[in-house]
């Protein structure tokens, strides 16, 4: 019996583009909570950033001493009530639709704080930072991930809705890394000015979201593949909480996909957290910002639209995101130099090439994930999307808030004082490695982790052991 699960499209092109532009909704959120939050708190609202930065840990991660795990468990809990919904909409598509009205509320709000007592300030911020991270983002993300395996089983359109997404993703970055800082001075500065680009950013994206939502439907899974489980193996929506736990952290390859997002989500919190500040001091010139965010970003755009080509030539996901990251990681040592040498020049060309190689991995995580949660069909006999594809949000919010938070941590250990004129050179010094040094770091982490990542293969060994029994 020969398996051929490529052939069948289900998806037509103003589908996927309506899709894919949900990450444009959602970095209207993330992307100014990420890259703009910590600026507006210490410098406009006077906070410091080392309280900043632990309270945004505390709020991502929780663990039972250190509240460090309940921000992954809303993420695992609610792929689970994703897997559990039956409705006409679907499993995904009414939290995806739903939370984003919690998403832009709570955006504006992180945007608006009073003037108050500084310890009120702190716990305003600490409250809806949490609220938006733990409940809405994560419903809505965990959501909107699962749906590219709920609404195609092809894994090429997957590969493509991965592509689509992530342009519509540094498309988006790019706008607001130049708009942002002049929106905010075009609609009077400070307070005020921040506030009105929030409620902005939170309008688009409850509009692109509602766009991308009802633009698609969820379709059942691949015949072929049903017709080889064992149905004496249980049944997805009769798995609780503690078993579906079981299924995800006892699958090697959830495992590494998750580990994966922590790693990317430091080092990507960590670079767009110190960005605004590196032009600012390090450069002198903070109307850079706009001009590195189109180099780390724009490359990407040109990687996603050869990835699809390259996955289909090379028939493994693994092989160009691994060989793409390592070519990353060489280019990434003349970058260094560059950056020590402040030739703005050199840096934005070698950040230009390098981010063409290491762009390959954005447009498919999500086709990877699909993978992965067709390698839990397989060998278990369940579907799980939605809990599978917690992991992009878990290691979204875990990564993110370790990288936010330890760049909040840095700066003042580095000795940053936030609305100063110029800085020491320690916090200088501190700057450069967080926004040039640590990210290369992580860069040569993430190759290792991609290394062993070969679910793909494990599926395709599967397929054919038991299409011989069929």
């Amino acid at each position: 019996m020969e398996i051929n699960m490529n052939d069948k499209k289900y998806l037509k092109w103003y589908q996927k583009l309506a899709y894919g532009s949900g990450d444009l909704a959602s970095n209207c959120s993330y992307g100014l909570v990420s890259s703009f939050l910590l600026l507006y708190l210490s410098d406009v609202m006077g906070l410091k950033t080392n309280i900043i930065g632990t309270l945004m840990l505390v709020s991502k991660v929780f663990d039972g001493v250190t509240d460090v795990f309940f921000d992954g468990v809303t993420d695992i809990f609610f792929g689970t009530m994703i897997d559990r919904t039956k409705s006409k909409m679907g499993k995904a598509r009414p939290w995806m639709l739903y939370a984003q009205i919690g998403v832009s509320l709570c955006l504006v709000l992180l945007f608006s704080i009073p003037n108050m007592g500084q310890t009120a300030q702190y716990a305003y911020f600490f409250a809806f930072y949490t609220c938006l991270n733990a409940i809405f983002y994560t419903a809505n993300g965990v959501a909107y991930s699962t749906l590219s395996a709920l609404i195609t089983n092809n894994p090429q359109e997957r590969v493509q809705l991965g592509s689509i997404r992530f342009m519509f993703a540094v498309v988006t970055n790019i706008v607001m890394g130049f708009a942002v800082t002049g929106g905010v001075e075009a609609f009077g500065g400070g307070a005020a000015g921040w506030r009105a680009v929030a409620i902005i950013c939170a309008l688009i994206g409850l509009v692109v979201n509602t766009i991308s939502c009802l633009a698609v439907k969820e379709v059942e899974p691949d015949e072929s593949v049903r017709k080889m489980i064992d149905e004496s193996k249980p049944q997805d929506d009769k798995l609780g909480f503690w078993e579906s736990m079981k299924f995800l952290f006892t699958n090697k390859y959830y495992v590494l996909i998750l580990v994966l997002y922590i790693v990317y989500y430091i080092m990507s919190n960590i670079t767009t957290g110190s960005g605004v500040y590196f032009t600012k001091y390090v450069l002198g010139d903070a109307s850079l910002l706009g001009m590195f965010q189109m180099m780390k970003m724009f490359p990407v755009i040109i990687a996603l639209i050869f990835t699809p080509m390259l996955v289909k030539k090379t028939g493994s996901m693994q092989k160009v995101n691994f060989w793409g990251y390592a070519i990353n990681c060489v280019l990434s040592v003349f970058f260094i130099y560059f950056a020590y040498q402040k030739n703005v020049k050199l840096m934005l060309l070698f950040m230009f090439i390098k981010g063409i190689f290491a762009g390959t991995l954005s447009g498919t995580l999500n086709a990877l994930i699909a993978e992965i949660s067709g390698y839990t069909y397989r060998t278990r006999g369940v579907r799980m999307d939605g809990t599978m594809f917690s992991c992009s949000s878990l290691g979204i919010k875990i990564g993110g808030g370790i990288g936010t938070a330890a760049g909040g941590c840095l700066l003042d250990l580095g000795g940053y004082v936030g609305k100063a004129v110029e800085q020491t050179s320690g916090a200088l010094n501190m700057i450069f490695a967080m926004y040039i040094v640590i990210p290369v770091i992580l860069s040569v982490v993430i190759t290792v982790i991609l290394g062993f990542l070969n679910v793909e293969k494990a599926n395709r060994k599967w397929d054919e052991e038991h299409a011989k029994e069929v």
